[in-house]
């Protein structure tokens, strides 16, 4: 662990970031002129990926389900910011503000509450990296907009440790930043599950002994 680098950040990046730089940029191979959707813009992943494709040069969506994560997503770097609970129907307005070309890269982690909206909006040739599957992995797929758009959808678990070294020097120089939304002593356990359950944390919730 470089000294540049607390014990607590130190304890919030690995799997997080690890897992999105790798979706990104050895799956999706992110480009400076992409577009990217990251869905759960204030999880974890969601969160590290926001910077990881900033950091590339690429535009962003993401979306969240509090105005309040969408303001800290866009502090993060995220360029558009899209509440799915106040606009059910977000991937429409992702269509209409891409000239209706539709988005390079999908970075699913979410699962089926978001999955054919996450296909509907690639544009062709379009990149969709998926992760997680925490609303439920039996999803629908529309076969003629995958073989007629030419997308591709790719499965992404963890990394390397090249990869991981690489992020430990851009988390050190400040390039990549973890966010760590609460920390909590071992004895208030209950409450870190909470925050998570309840979906308040933005980041991570890192307990300590």
């Amino acid at each position: 662990k470089p000294a540049a680098i607390s014990w607590t950040d130190a304890a919030a990046f690995p799997l997080t970031f690890l897992t999105a730089w790798h979706m990104l940029v050895s799956k999706a191979q992110v480009r400076a002129d992409d577009t990217v959707l990251v869905h759960a813009g204030g999880s974890g992943v969601g969160s590290a990926a926001i910077q990881i494709a900033r950091l590339h040069g690429a535009r962003v969506f993401t979306t969240a389900g509090t105005d309040a994560k969408l303001a800290k997503a866009r502090a993060l770097g995220a360029d558009i910011g899209l509440n799915y609970r106040t606009n059910p129907d977000w991937s429409k307005k992702v269509y209409q503000l891409t000239n209706r070309q539709g988005v390079d890269i999908v970075i699913e982690h979410v699962g089926a509450a978001t999955w054919e909206h996450s296909i509907r909006v690639l544009r062709r040739g379009g990149r969709l990296v998926t992760c997680g599957a925490t609303t439920g992995g039996e999803v629908r797929l529309h076969l003629q907009r995958l073989f007629f758009k030419n997308l591709e959808i790719l499965g992404s678990t963890m990394g390397t440790k090249a990869e991981l070294h690489r992020i430990v020097d851009l988390v050190a120089s400040g390039d990549l930043k973890p966010m760590v939304d609460h920390v909590l002593p071992l004895t208030d356990i209950q409450e870190a599950h909470r925050i998570l359950e309840a979906r308040e944390a933005f980041g991570k919730v890192v307990v300590t002994p």
